[in-house]
Formats: structure tokens, sequence, C-alpha cells
């Protein structure tokens, strides 16, 4: 046996490659008898295909062939959910809808979870000066309300596309999976598996992405899956404020806008996109929850 693989072997057995594989495999195993896990896959299933191909739900674009004369109208066959304020198709709008607000929403979480898992890992690892600049950076952060500063920003920088609020949302949404990671791979940085790795002559970045990663990451996970719904609420509400998304461009945020004047006599502008948020909003929240339960096994 050469010297690589004895290492190789030795690292495996110290538990930092198993463990992290064995705790994913159980967790997998755990989700498919839960069938919370698997509605909340098919609801957002069918949103993420909405916000993908909306025209396998609709043939019409949301701000073409708008007439006011039907301004307004209760659902018909004609128009499943009625029609707005300026007699567009409001299925249509809904439907095309699904796209900014989930790709904010999981885009937003994607980008907070790399900045979380790059320095929550290096203050973690590392500590010292470098693990006290984060914390402080953090702090300073983690003292922005999410909507309020997403509001003043907004307000501050006009011209608000799809990229801005990504942008704005990421910088106010980071805080508190990197405070989680760095909680984490201090608690697993002196297991007697990395001290073996260390031992055998392994990199640091060998240590973190082999043997740190796998087995601090779980928490973080949950937690990204559970900020999806979250970012996806604060992009409804800044649209929905006025600060966020602007006409022409279409959400439900937006629709709920244009909904809060109208609604005792048009109760179908506020129903429809409302009750697409929150059901995409609550199937992200009980997927967190099913992972959760699954990655923690005191929760089995």
């Amino acid at each position: 046996m050469t010297m690589k693989e004895a290492q190789a072997e030795a690292e495996a057995v110290a538990g930092g490659d198993l463990g992290g594989a064995s705790l994913w495999h159980d967790a997998w195993h755990d989700l498919r008898r839960r069938w919370i896990f698997w509605g909340a896959v098919a609801v957002l299933g069918v949103v993420a295909v909405m916000a993908a191909l909306p025209g396998l739900f609709t043939g019409r674009d949301p701000n073409e062939g708008c007439d006011p004369n039907l301004a307004r109208l209760g659902p018909s066959g004609e128009h499943w959910f009625g029609t707005d304020l300026a007699g567009c198709d409001y299925y249509a709008q809904v439907v095309h809808g699904a796209r900014p607000t989930l790709l904010i929403g999981v885009a937003v979480t994607l980008f907070a979870l790399l900045i979380a898992l790059v320095f929550g890992m290096l203050a973690g690892y590392y500590g010292g000066v470098l693990d006290a600049v984060i914390a402080r950076l953090t702090d300073v952060f983690f003292g922005l309300p999410f909507v309020l500063g997403g509001t003043v920003i907004l307000v501050a920088f006009p011209g608000h596309g799809v990229g801005a609020m990504t942008l704005v949302l990421v910088l106010l949404g980071w805080t508190t999976m990197i405070r989680i990671m760095r909680g984490q791979v201090i608690a697993v940085r002196d297991a007697d598996y990395v001290q073996a790795a260390r031992l055998l002559g392994a990199s640091d970045l060998r240590i973190m992405v082999r043997h740190i990663l796998p087995n601090a990451v779980a928490p973080v996970i949950v937690v990204a899956t559970l900020n999806v719904g979250n970012v996806i609420v604060g992009e409804a509400t800044l649209d929905f404020l006025g600060v966020g998304l602007q006409y022409p461009q279409v959400s439900w945020g937006l629709q709920l806008n244009q909904a809060k004047d109208a609604f005792m006599s048009h109760p179908h502008l506020l129903i429809f996109p409302a009750a697409f948020l929150s059901a995409t909003v609550l199937s992200f929240l009980l997927l967190g929850d099913a992972v959760r339960d699954a990655l923690d096994p005191k929760l089995r």
C-alpha cells in the first residue's frame, strides 16, 4: 500500500468522509417517508415550471391585449382569474409573476449561502484577527433591518430590476447563515478525524473541503431552505411598498400593490396572487422543516 493510499484510508476511517455521507443518506431515507416533503416538492415543482416555462400555462402576454373597457372583470371562462385595472388578463399576470419572484428568492439564497460557506469556514477555521474582522462586519450588516434597509437602498438608487433587487437582498441576507456556519466549523474543527487528517499532512484546503464542510453544512442548508421563503416575502413586500420591481414588470408583489385599493369591490385582484405567494412561501417553510427534522437524529 502506498503512502497516499494509507492516508486516504486513515482519513476515511477517521470519519471525515463517512460521517457526512451517512448523514445525508439517512436524511434522504427519512425524507422519502414524509408526505409533507413530497407535498412541498410538488407545489414548488409546479411553481418552478410556471416560472421557467410560462407558455405551458398560458399563451397570453401579461402586458398585451389589454382592454380598458374590460377592466376589473371577475373570473370567467374567457379570463380565468378576471382582469386587472388596465383590462389585462389576470391569469397571465399571475403565471408570469412567478418568474421574478422565484428567481430572486433562489438567487439571493444561493449567493448568500456561498458567502456564508466561504467566509464562515475561514472565520471558524482560522479564528484570530480574521474571525474578529468577519464577525464585526457581520454585526454591522446584521443591525440593518431586512425590509427597511432594502427600502432605503432602493429609494436611493432608482431603476429597480431583478438584478438590483437580488444585489440589495443579498447584501442584507447573508448574516444569519454565516454565523451558523462559523459556529458549526468551530464545533468540528478540533474533532478527532480532523486532527488525524492534519497529522497525516492534509492541507488546510483539503481539511476544510473534505472533512469539515460535509460535517458542518447541514444546519446551514436547513436555514438556506427556510431563507428562500423569507426572501420571497421580503421581495413581495418591497414590491408592495412601491420600491421594488416597477411596471411593466410583473410580480406577485406588484399585483398585491395594485389590489390594495380595490380589494373590497374586486377581491380577485388580491386573492389569486396572495394564494400563489402564500403557497410558495409555505412550501419552502415546510420543506425546510422537513429537511431539518431529517438531518437531526434526535428529531426522528
